[in-house]
């Protein structure tokens, strides 16, 4: 089974450490590296010239924001199954891929995700993002999947769509409500961590984001004419507090 792993970078030059987390990954099948680079400047252009051999497609030119450039890696891609790992984060181990792969050689998959924990500059775990099996009722009480740990096959994004720039906060929750609320794609829970993020994402930088990207899960839940979203933008945020106590 080939997998693609698309990582979107601008001016970041941790993405040696995204890199380096799937370079480590004991899959011993077909593994594609996508990375689109939104025209960085140096030392991030070092960085990846550094890497430039094994990288099999490196784009680097301007885009309309991280989700444009998602866009374009899905579109190049080859593999019949996609990930994305943004390019401050990285896998929680060197086995993520072979997990993934054994849930996607059942053909009923359309998709898979994980558990995710967010790190500090020193490592250490401030919030877990525990994730669950899903059922479609949850999605009615501010439930996602982590995107980071969300692995799709191809043919999903051709037929249903990708991410819609009209979202640039919370496209990712727009992608899955559509995906897996609206369209009923076949997903499977793996009960572990998949991915350490940094601190710092883009919904959460500032209390003008929160706000924002509550806004637009409100306009997803309406934009794919789906019922009974009103409370999610509040029951959503809700949600995160407890990622912040509980521990494994």
């Amino acid at each position: 089974m080939k997998i693609s792993i698309i990582t979107p970078v601008y001016n970041d030059p941790r993405v040696s450490k995204a890199l380096d987390s799937i370079l480590s990954q004991k899959y011993e099948e077909d593994l594609e590296i996508i990375v689109i680079d939104g025209g960085s400047d140096q030392p991030t252009l070092d960085v990846l010239e550094r890497y430039r051999h094994r990288i099999n497609i490196l784009v680097s030119e301007p885009d309309q924001g991280v989700y444009d450039a998602m866009n374009k890696g899905i579109r190049l891609a080859t593999g019949e199954v996609i990930g994305i790992l943004n390019a401050d984060d990285r896998y929680n181990d060197d086995q993520v891929l072979r997990d993934v792969a054994a849930v996607m050689r059942d053909p009923q998959i359309d998709a898979c995700y994980g558990d995710l924990v967010y790190v500090n500059s020193e490592e250490r775990i401030v919030r877990y993002w525990k994730s669950s099996t899903y059922r479609p009722i949850k999605f009615y009480f501010g439930w996602m999947p982590p995107h980071p740990t969300f692995f799709v096959r191809k043919r999903v994004y051709e037929q249903y769509g990708l991410f819609d720039l009209s979202f640039p906060i919370a496209a990712d929750y727009e992608l899955m409500l559509r995906f897996i609320l609206k369209h009923k794609i076949h997903v499977k829970y793996i009960p572990r961590v998949l991915v350490r993020m940094a601190l710092g994402g883009k919904s959460n930088r500032s209390l003008g984001n929160i706000v924002k990207a509550n806004l637009e899960v409100w306009r997803a839940w309406k934009k794919n004419n789906l019922s009974f979203g009103y409370f999610v933008p509040i029951l959503k945020p809700a949600r995160k507090l407890v990622q912040f106590i509980y521990r494994p």
